[in-house]
């Protein structure tokens, strides 16, 4: 937006879903498509196709991705029947079954006896639904020749017997012994006897990704045989508060160590023995990982080849060692690495289970264990369930559309199902569009990052049109704009990429990535990627509600880069500063505009840092669009973490307006850019105020699916 006085524009609020709330289920079905070309077009080739939710499709990366032993990668009970247990008879039932299963499990099941390790069967997918899926008390066992196991999305815990280094109860939260191509994601593990993850007696091709491990004497223990064959990916997860095995890797043909973030903090009852340790013959590769506070971070035998690349250590000590010829894992997989620097705020707003993971079946397919039917029912506010189509873009023709935009002019006018559009990896350089009456679109990146599909352009608020009509404006600029209720976008990038050092001829540099200008809006797993104005969450007109909850999402700029009139959460994600194209640091995270009696903004969970300047970021300011004086802007940052690049006095004024006489606090943040909070220059809520400041307060009464 623009950073003169006066400049107007337009924003707005409404209320929520309680932290930690698993989502609501939607039952997804099918619809064939009719005539010639099918409702949609000649562009389309007709095509029947049932759209699942994405985390019943998704498949593993890293070595549990690799073709090999007969097996295809590892995508678990894809296929077979979802069932949804409670009890741990039915856990049992389903998990030793022969034929494939995707299990969501709904409640905390206690184990019995405690330390009990529940067998796995072959072709399984075992996910949390939810936050609400626990193990407490026992795990999980994969035995020889087991294969095509996905476990996620749980917390499994409590299995601890009271003696810190125990030889006697090997009480693990999942142990395998020589299975293969398994899958560990997303998982909070912690407090168990032994073990929390041990990788046994030659099992392979296994992928270790997005867990908190927490809590344990032992924390990952790799191999334990004389044999070298075990190939293993570990990336994306958070080890803390742990003493040993983090992880240790024995005799490991190819271990390959990403993007972990390792932390012994200072003043707890457990101190670090060592962090990677590389053992017998182990070939291990460790790149861009962070490791905070520990003794001897890296360590290996003389026996082991260990590369190391673009890893961080802060206040580490001891051993610290590399040496020997490893192998290229991109020989194997590709990957994408992220900065080192970034590593502590992503791994720590990504790790562990998530909201969205494990609350969404397909129509037709899901059943409770007790034998109840799929759900059947409308969603809170979303389309009706059952009868959802795909529709599929990619660039190479590979898809129904080779264009973003092609697959939205697709979909009928006044749809009452949800349509998918799944768009291949690939750079989209366009503009997208989803008008008012195309509800319950869903634009989805079917890679297995965010990073891989991309949809870009580079316009600005001074760009002139090309029909002569004038400059796009702000709202105008955008790459993605999102104008229907019930849209939702994930796994994707959007991005605008317009050049302000070269264009600095063009008088308005406010260049939006992502508008949306309706209710009912969840964007989950996106990239969103600008400087100035980069996420506009607006509404249709001044009173309209307009609802937007982000999540797992990532969203980065300079100036007012979150901005708007919705009223819209912003969950478990990282904003990142950015510095202006001269190099300089100086900007405002949010301009809210928010309308008398709505609320604003919402950050909730989140981490805000950059690579700029410390003290030069302003969480926010009041933006009293068109100088609307009966404008109550609202923005609130609460229980996230804050770099030291934001000011001791975080707000600011705007535009002749004092944030003093506008809405503006936190709560419970933590970080150095949190010093200071609970003075006047610095309000923080009371628990009081802040028991009325929650995510469910913020949506009022609508539960985002992820359908």
């Amino acid at each position: 937006m623009n950073t003169t006085p006066g400049t107007g524009r337009h924003r707005r609020r409404a209320k929520g879903l309680a932290i930690g709330l698993p989502l609501a289920v939607v039952a997804a079905g099918s619809m064939a498509y009719g005539g010639a070309f099918g409702l949609f077009g000649e562009d389309s080739r007709p095509r029947a196709a049932a759209a699942a939710p994405a985390w019943a499709t998704e498949a593993a990366d890293g070595f549990a991705s690799v073709n090999a032993l007969g097996q295809n990668g590892t995508y678990g009970g894809r296929g077979g029947r979802t069932v949804t247990v409670r009890t741990l008879a039915d856990l049992e039932k389903y998990a030793t079954a022969p034929e494939p299963y995707v299990i969501v499990v709904a409640a905390a099941i206690t184990v019995q006896p405690v330390g009990k390790e529940i067998r796995v069967a072959s072709d399984k997918t075992i996910v949390g639904a939810g936050t609400s899926g626990h193990i407490v008390g026992g795990g999980f066992f994969l035995g020889r020749g087991v294969h095509n196991v996905i476990i996620r999305n749980l917390t499994i815990r409590d299995s601890y017997q009271g003696v810190w280094n125990d030889k006697e109860h090997d009480f693990d939260a999942v142990q395998m012994d020589g299975a293969h191509h398994v899958w560990i994601d997303h998982n909070d593990l912690r407090r168990t006897a032994d073990g929390l993850i041990d990788v046994r007696k030659d099992s392979t091709y296994v992928t270790v990704s997005w867990n908190r491990l927490s809590q344990a004497n032992k924390a990952f223990g790799i191999g334990w045989t004389t044999n070298v064959k075990t190939d293993i990916t570990v990336h994306h997860n958070w080890i803390r508060e742990t003493e040993q095995r983090n992880p240790s890797t024995d005799n490991a043909a190819h271990a390959h160590l990403y993007n972990n973030y390792l932390q012994d903090e200072p003043g707890t009852a457990v101190t670090s023995s060592y962090g990677n340790y590389a053992r017998g013959r182990t070939r291990m590769v460790l790149e861009n990982s962070y490791f905070e506070g520990l003794r001897n971070p890296v360590t290996r035998d003389a026996t082991a080849a260990l590369v190391q690349r673009g890893n961080a250590f802060s206040r580490t000590s001891g051993r610290n060692e590399s040496g020997g010829t490893a192998f290229d894992p991109k020989a194997y997989y590709a990957y994408t690495l992220d900065r080192t620097a970034d590593v502590p705020a992503v791994v720590k707003a990504g790790a562990g289970p998530r909201g969205s993971i494990g609350t969404t079946t397909a129509a037709g397919t899901a059943a409770t264990a007790a034998g109840g039917a799929a759900a059947g029912t409308m969603a809170a506010g979303g389309a009706a369930a059952g009868a959802a189509t795909t529709l599929t873009v990619a660039k190479d023709g590979s898809g129904r559309y080779t264009s973003v935009q092609k697959a939205v002019d697709a979909v009928p006018a006044g749809n009452t199902a949800r349509v998918v559009i799944s768009i291949a990896p690939g750079t989209y350089r366009e503009t997208v569009r989803i008008p008012a009456n195309k509800r319950h679109v869903t634009l989805q990146g079917s890679g297995s990052s965010r990073r891989d599909t991309v949809i870009v352009y580079g316009n600005a608020s001074g760009t002139p049109r090309p029909d002569g009509s004038g400059t796009y404006g702000t709202g105008g600029s955008a790459t993605v704009a999102v104008e229907a209720d019930d849209v939702q976008l994930r796994n994707l990038t959007v991005r605008n990429d317009f050049d302000e050092a070269r264009n600095q001829h063009v008088d308005g540099h406010q260049a939006v990535a992502l508008r949306t200008a309706a209710d009912k809006i969840v964007i989950d797993g996106l990239i969103v990627d600008g400087d100035q104005d980069t996420l506009l969450l607006d509404t249709a007109a001044k009173e309209r509600l307009g609802r937007v909850y982000v999540r797992n999402s990532y969203v980065s700029g300079n100036v007012d880069f979150v901005f708007g009139r919705a009223t819209a959460v912003i969950d478990q994600s990282v904003l990142t500063l950015k510095k202006r194209w001269n190099g300089t640091s100086a900007g405002y995270v949010t301009a809210p505009s928010t309308a008398a009696g709505r609320r604003g903004l919402l950050i909730n969970r989140s981490v805000i840092e950059g690579d700029v300047t410390p003290g030069s970021f302003f969480l926010g300011r009041p933006w009293h669009a068109g100088g609307d004086a009966s404008l109550d802007p609202q923005t609130t940052v609460r229980d996230s973490r804050l770099s030291a690049a934001i000011r001791t006095k975080p707000w600011t004024d705007m535009g002749g307006f004092s944030w003093k006489g506008d809405r503006f606090a936190e709560y419970a943040n933590t970080g150095p850019g949190a010093a200071g909070a609970g003075t006047t220059d610095r309000p923080e809520l009371t628990p009081v105020q802040a028991a009325d400041q929650e995510v469910a307060d913020w949506l009022a009464g609508w539960r985002p699916t992820t359908s």
